[in-house]
């Protein structure tokens, strides 16, 4: 999937960008990444953060966010002189290999479940919690299927939904 493709949901006219940056476990390092983005009026849209599975001596930062593109390369190169961070990398444009999580909880008597159940079956999602009067669906995949599912489900009542924010890793040989 092609990230320019995306655009966001607040301004559809405005390139969705998905960075990479691999920083050293250390406190703060988080909230000095997030301040380069808030000092320059960037709002983080989704911000996906997790252990590097080699070294526990690093963590991967994907972060999505919106903006004009001459401004985000300014904040690229100020995120990476930060004393922590190993390298920040903007992926758009790049051919990489995306993908999100939602769980979804809804009201779901019994007249509504078919339907439900087949929506959820054509989009793969799994049941992972079911009661007499609520299911809670889990579905994977690029952020534009879940929306589109997220908006079939609404009429049903959406009880709590919980996005993880995108992910994504390079194609081929290239590091992330």
């Amino acid at each position: 999937m092609n990230s320019l493709a995306t655009t966001t949901a607040t301004n559809p006219t405005l390139p969705l960008h998905t960075i990479s940056v691999l920083v050293r476990n250390q406190p703060g390092v988080l909230v000095r990444v997030a301040l380069v983005f808030a000092r320059r009026g960037y709002n983080i849209e989704s911000l996906v953060v997790s252990a590097d599975p080699v070294s526990a001596d690093f963590s991967r930062m994907t972060i999505t966010c919106s903006g004009d593109p001459d401004t985000l390369e300014q904040i690229i190169k100020q995120v990476a002189k930060l004393v922590d961070v190993v390298h920040a990398i903007d992926h758009t444009g790049q051919a990489v290999v995306e993908t999100e999580i939602a769980l979804v909880k809804i009201k779901a008597g019994l007249d509504e479940r078919t339907v439900i159940l087949q929506t959820a079956e054509h989009y793969k999602a799994k049941v992972v919690d079911c009661s007499s009067s609520s299911l809670i669906l889990r579905v994977t995949g690029a952020s534009e299927k879940l929306d589109s599912f997220i908006t079939l489900l609404r009429p049903f009542g959406v009880v709590e939904l919980v996005r993880s924010g995108k992910i994504l890793m390079t194609r081929g040989p290239e590091a992330t």
